[in-house]
């Protein structure tokens, strides 16, 4: 059973705003996210900094959204870890995985960066909101290929919204996630000329959300010392999980949809269908898919 103290900590996201409402701030902690996604991937340390970096942001970015939208970022690049997937939702579903989990690479080489993971490459994002039939997709080139200054370009570039992100997974000398989270500040319309230069000047000197979470502070803590002096105004808080929805029934229904001559050809033998963003198995049976396949020439006939 989960004790006070361990449920008061738990991974959650707190909204703020400046007293002269001139900036926005959005600070969560991944702790049990990351652990979750390292876990269900058998992620190598590369990419659980990558990848827990990118679920972070997609979080801090999806907290600008409303009920159910959601933001999916890809991160593809020519490096070993090849495409990074990360995906969330305003309610706080957050899920994703990297086409070459197990990947490391050379750290007895001084040159090596975390960037050279993912290498040249795209990043992508694609946000999925109500009213509007077709996703909105925009890309810009990464930048350096270790997330954080790539979604900071990116806040610029395509959003044209001045931002400060910190993003932030820690590891222990065995390796292990001690915290993880981040935070994501940014200038709103009427904030004057070098107000979020002043706190982007700042959070470069900022100590890494990890270390501060495992000191002891927490998500309000950790928005109040990035606003000080200036007071800030909670707008929301919520609970955020690695979560998918995926299931057996939406697999089905998924393999429902391939033609006859697809569904001939797997007919001979049972399929295990795995979720690349949970890597949940799903098993079904040689008569499931000759059901499905006699379902489907009856709808032709």
């Amino acid at each position: 059973m989960i004790s006070k103290e361990d449920f008061a900590q738990k991974d959650r996201l707190i909204k703020g705003i400046s007293a002269h409402g001139d900036i926005k701030i959005s600070v969560v902690k991944t702790t049990d996210v990351v652990r979750t996604a390292r876990k269900k991937h058998n992620l190598s340390l590369l990419n659980t900094v990558l990848l827990g970096r990118a679920l972070t942001a997609t979080m801090l970015m999806a907290s600008e959204l409303k009920g159910e939208e959601r933001i999916q970022m890809r991160l593809e690049g020519k490096g070993p870890v090849g495409l990074l997937v990360a995906e969330a939702n305003r309610v706080g579903e957050i899920r994703g995985y990297v086409q070459n989990p197990e990947v490391e690479l050379n750290y007895s080489d001084d040159q090596t960066s975390l960037g050279d993971g993912l290498g040249v490459g795209v990043l992508s994002v694609r946000k999925t909101l109500y009213n509007e039939a077709e996703p909105r997709t925009s890309s810009i080139e990464l930048v350096k290929g270790n997330v954080t200054d790539d979604v900071a370009y990116y806040m610029v570039q395509s959003e044209q919204v001045p931002s400060a992100v910190l993003l932030d997974v820690g590891l222990d000398d065995q390796g292990a996630i001690t915290e993880a989270g981040g935070v994501l500040v940014q200038r709103m319309p009427d904030a004057p000329e070098g107000r979020i230069d002043e706190i982007q000047q700042k959070m470069l000197h900022f100590d890494p959300v990890s270390e501060l979470l495992a000191g002891g502070y927490y998500i309000d803590d950790i928005m109040a010392k990035i606003m000080e002096p200036d007071p800030v105004k909670e707008l929301d808080r919520q609970p955020v999980d690695f979560f998918c929805r995926c299931t057996r029934n939406r697999f089905i229904s998924a393999l429902a949809m391939l033609g006859p001559e697809d569904l001939q050809e797997i007919s001979d033998e049972g399929q295990e269908l795995v979720c690349h963003f949970c890597n949940e198995q799903y098993q079904v049976s040689k008569s499931e898919i000759k059901e499905l396949l006699m379902q489907t020439k009856a709808k032709m006939n």
